[in-house]
């Protein structure tokens, strides 16, 4: 197999469905920065709270999911819900990906419903959030 070869099959390989932990948003500075100075908008039962930092490129986008503790007193559902939501963020981040000029630096995903949803309206939710981020 010659090198040509070699570039062009690494080229064409699928994306990596990684989340790994430099896209977690775990500084308590940068969250407070989200939060106060970020835009947000409401997609039932998600809300998506952004911040895009003016002026510089993200090298890529860093996500905070919450469940509130007000409407899921059992820990075991928080978790689920936050799992499906990583999930979901997990399998369509690819989305940001794919124009990382419009990305934002900074996301947040909040579940603001009051009952547990299906895995498939969490994703069609999410899918149709990420696409309204890059497009403000």
């Amino acid at each position: 197999m010659t090198i040509e070869a070699a570039n062009d099959q690494q080229a064409s390989q699928p994306t990596t469905y990684t989340f790994s932990k430099e896209e977690r948003l775990c500084s308590k500075r940068l969250i407070t920065l989200l939060f106060s100075k970020g835009s947000s908008f409401n997609l039932y039962p998600l809300r998506f709270v952004y911040y895009t930092e003016p002026g510089a490129a993200p090298a890529s986008t860093q996500v905070v999911i919450s469940v509130s503790k007000r409407h899921f007193k059992r820990a075991v559902d928080r978790n689920r819900l936050k799992r499906q939501i990583r999930e979901a963020y997990r399998l369509n981040k690819h989305l940001l990906l794919a124009d990382p000029a419009k990305a934002p630096a900074l996301l947040g995903i909040l579940y603001i419903g009051k009952e547990k949803k299906t895995f498939q309206s969490i994703q069609k939710k999410l899918i149709s959030g990420l696409e309204r981020c890059l497009s403000t």
